[in-house]
């Protein structure tokens, strides 16, 4: 079998981790299996760069940001490959430049390409556990990018789907993937199964199990997919495309605090206005989350959406270069929400799933600020202080009694 195995950041933080790790590798190679294996920076290798970079220069290029957190994932691949090869086992570690995975030139969020198989094949053919830099590709003009954080699991999956391997296993510090986060929410429980699009919209809404793009390109191709953990040997999550009779109603609860709405107000009520304000921040690269319109009152109206928190100081400055374009009286702005998701394949046959959690949100005395829903998600925006509890409340609803 060809298996890419993907480690995370806290399943090679130290030695005894690392060695942790290589075992259960070299058990898999011993078994007959070729590998390839994708690693994170070790621990909090990418938030200490990212401090060493605020040191020197806090508006520092994302071009430069690219080439300084990339080393992150180099140590650990070397490392890796040194402790293989003390086990006893031919192993060889590759950057992304030298396995060819080729990707976009947008620094600091790039999207895969292609990726060159070639080296890969090679160093397969010859026996070697091929160690691979997670998180990072090349672009056109072989400047090094990143794909976001998280993005290791979208080198894992990409590099499965590109090989066409029979199994592509994503370790991580916990045993599966959980109905909700269990330090926010302490009666979730695991899943044993969950559907490609359920994983997506958790993913997308903010549970940090797996990169949200490595569960698109999972769907996409087909990838045999499971999420398990580096510490145990419990089977984990098998994640793949249901049938609708493993549909639960609410697969899970998704809290994410990297939030921030804006509030662009007094805006002319007329056609257009709209794609304007949503046209300019795209074309920056600013992602909008949910949106929400004012009735129209005196010839105008206020648009109000969410962005991510790390995208604020950007969104504003980019709005406020434009005032005069799209002629708004004032921008107001709020860092203490919290985004509260739930996400569920059966919702899209049930009635009353919305009034139920608004139900339990109003049972605890949480106030909603702003709602959006698809046919298999509902999300909420509550004050960040009322967050971890509206999670619970709604995960009790939902979750807990249905067991």
């Amino acid at each position: 079998m060809l298996i890419v195995m993907k480690f995370g950041g806290t399943s090679v933080a130290n030695a005894e981790r690392i060695f942790n790790v290589a075992n259960r590798i070299v058990d898999s190679y011993r078994k007959g299996n070729k590998l390839i294996v994708v690693l994170s920076a070790q621990g909090d290798t990418t938030d200490e760069l990212i401090e060493k970079a605020n040191e020197i220069n806090p508006d520092a290029s994302k071009r430069e940001l690219d080439m300084l957190l990339s080393t992150g994932e180099q140590q650990s691949v070397a490392l890796m490959a040194m402790a293989l090869q003390k086990l006893g086992v031919p192993a060889v570690s590759l950057n992304a430049q030298q396995c060819g995975i080729f990707s976009t030139s947008t620094h600091s969020n790039a999207r895969i390409k292609n990726i060159a198989t070639e080296r890969i094949s090679k160093e397969l053919d010859a026996k070697n556990i091929v160690v691979i830099t997670g998180f990072q590709g090349v672009d056109r003009n072989d400047d090094i990018t990143t794909l976001g954080r998280g993005g290791s699991d979208t080198s894992a999956v990409a590099l499965a789907a590109k090989l066409n391997a029979d199994l592509c296993e994503i370790y991580t510090d916990v045993d599966g993937v959980y109905t909700s986060d269990p330090r926010i929410v302490k009666s979730a429980r695991k899943l044993s199964v969950i559907g490609y699009d359920e994983m997506l919209e958790l993913a997308s809404l903010g549970a940090k199990v797996l990169h949200n793009r490595s569960v698109e390109l999972a769907k996409k191709y087909n990838v045999n997919l499971v999420v398990r953990s580096s510490l145990t040997n419990d089977e984990g999550t098998i994640v793949k495309e249901e049938s609708a009779l493993e549909k639960m109603l609410v697969n899970g609860v998704a809290v994410d605090k990297d939030v921030a709405r804006i509030a662009v107000c007094n805006l002319k009520d007329e056609p257009g206005i709209a794609f304007a304000i949503f046209s300019i921040l795209a074309k920056n690269k600013v992602s909008v989350d949910i949106i929400l319109q004012s009735i129209g009152r005196k010839n105008t109206k206020d648009i109000s959406f969410t962005v991510a928190a790390g995208d604020l100081n950007e969104a504003l400055k980019i709005l406020e270069e434009n005032k005069q374009r799209l002629g708004y009286s004032e921008i107001l702005h709020d860092e203490e929400v919290a985004k509260v998701s739930i996400v569920g394949g059966g919702m899209a046959t049930n009635a009353g799933v919305a009034a139920s959690m608004f139900e339990a949100l109003y049972n605890e005395g949480i106030n909603i600020k702003m709602i959006s829903t698809s046919e298999i998600k509902i999300s909420v925006l509550v004050s960040e202080k009322d967050a971890d509890r509206a999670a619970n409340a709604v995960h009790e609803k939902f979750i807990f009694n249905e067991k």
